[in-house]
C-alpha cells in the first residue's frame, strides 16, 4: 500500500510532462520555421541582430515571433520598446506581447515584478522555464519564430535543442576579431554535435562607415567572419557595418531597419535576410 502511494506523485508528474510535450507539439506545428540566434561570447550584438532580423522579415510581410530565451539577461523587450508590458492570460494559455509590425514577443522579463529583478536560477529551473515559454504561450500561426539565446553553450541552448529537434537552423553572430575565431569554432561544434543545422555566420560591427564622407574604418578589423565561415565550412550570410544610429535606436526601443531603411547597415541586413529566406525556402521544400 505504501509503495502505491509513493508512486502517485511520480505518475502525476509523468502525466503532466506528457501533456506538456503534446501541447508543445501542438504549438510548434503552427510555426513554419524556427530559427535560433547564438553567439559564442557576449558583446557581439546578438540580440540587436535578432530583433532587426525579425523586423526585416516582418517588413517583408511575414508573421513573426521573437522568443527571448536569455533567462539571466533578457534584452529583447527593451530593444523593442516593450518594457513594463505584461502577458495576458486566457483559457488557451498566455498570449505574446504585440511588438512593432505586429511581431509576437515573449521574454522572462514580462513575468518579473521589476526590470532590475535578477533571475537567480539553476539549470533545471531554466529548462522548465524555456519549455513553458514554448508550450504555454499561444503563439498561433507564424512564418518564423526567432529565438534569441544567451551567449555560450550552456543550459538555455541545450534546452532549446532538446525541445525543438525540428529546428530549422541556427545563425551564429560574431565580430571580425581574432578573439572571436576560437569562440565561433566552439559554437559551430556545439550546433553540429546537437544536430542543429547551421544557416550561416553573420559578422556584426564590420567596420565603421563615416556618415559624412563614406570612408570605411576597420575599428575591429573586417573580413574575420567570412574567413571563419570558410575555415569551418559554414555559409557566410553577410556583414553589418557599425552605425551609431543602431545604438540610439536600440535605446529608444526602435529597430533601426524600420527607422533608417536607407542606411548601409539596413542594406546589409536586407542582404542577410535574403540569404536566410533562400535557406528557409529550400528547407520548406525539403520538408514537403
Amino acid at each position: 500500500m505504501a509503495s502505491s502511494q509513493e508512486s502517485k506523485p511520480t505518475d502525476v508528474f509523468k502525466r503532466q510532462m506528457t501533456e506538456q510535450r503534446q501541447l508543445l507539439r501542438l504549438r510548434m506545428d503552427k510555426i513554419k520555421h524556427k530559427v535560433a540566434v547564438i553567439s559564442g561570447k557576449g558583446g557581439v550584438g546578438k540580440s540587436t541582430v535578432t530583433v532587426n532580423l525579425a523586423a526585416a522579415f516582418a517588413l517583408h510581410g511575414k508573421t513573426v515571433g521573437v522568443l527571448d530565451a536569455d533567462i539571466h539577461g533578457p534584452s529583447v523587450p527593451r530593444l523593442l520598446g516593450l518594457n513594463g508590458q505584461q502577458v495576458k492570460v486566457g483559457p488557451p494559455g498566455a498570449f505574446p506581447v504585440k511588438g512593432p509590425l505586429g511581431m509576437k514577443v515573449i521574454s522572462i522579463d514580462f513575468f518579473l515584478s521589476e526590470e532590475t529583478t535578477p533571475t537567480i536560477w539553476r539549470g533545471p529551473l531554466k529548462m522548465t522555464a524555456i519549455r513553458q515559454l514554448l508550450s504555454d504561450i499561444v503563439w498561433g500561426e507564424l512564418d518564423v519564430l526567432f529565438i534569441d539565446l544567451p551567449p555560450g553553450t550552456g543550459d538555455e541552448p541545450l534546452s532549446v535543442a532538446q525541445l525543438l529537434p525540428e529546428m530549422d537552423g541556427v545563425i551564429i553572430v560574431t565580430m571580425p576579431s581574432d578573439l572571436s575565431r576560437a569562440v565561433v569554432e566552439k559554437a559551430v561544434t556545439f550546433a553540429r554535435r546537437l544536430n542543429m543545422p547551421i544557416i550561416g555566420i553573420v559578422e556584426n560591427m564590420s567596420g565603421f562607415i563615416c556618415p559624412h564622407c563614406g570612408y570605411k574604418i576597420d575599428i575591429f578589423q573586417s573580413g574575420g567572419g567570412e574567413k571563419m565561415a570558410e575555415e569551418t565550412g559554414v555559409p557566410f550570410l553577410g556583414s553589418i557595418p557599425i552605425d551609431p544610429q543602431v545604438s540610439t535606436d536600440s535605446d529608444k526601443g526602435e529597430p533601426f531597419v524600420i527607422r533608417h531603411p536607407d542606411s548601409a547597415a539596413t542594406k546589409a541586413f536586407v542582404g542577410i535576410v535574403k540569404n536566410v529566406e533562400v535557406y528557409l525556402d529550400r528547407r520548406g521544400t525539403a520538408k514537403a
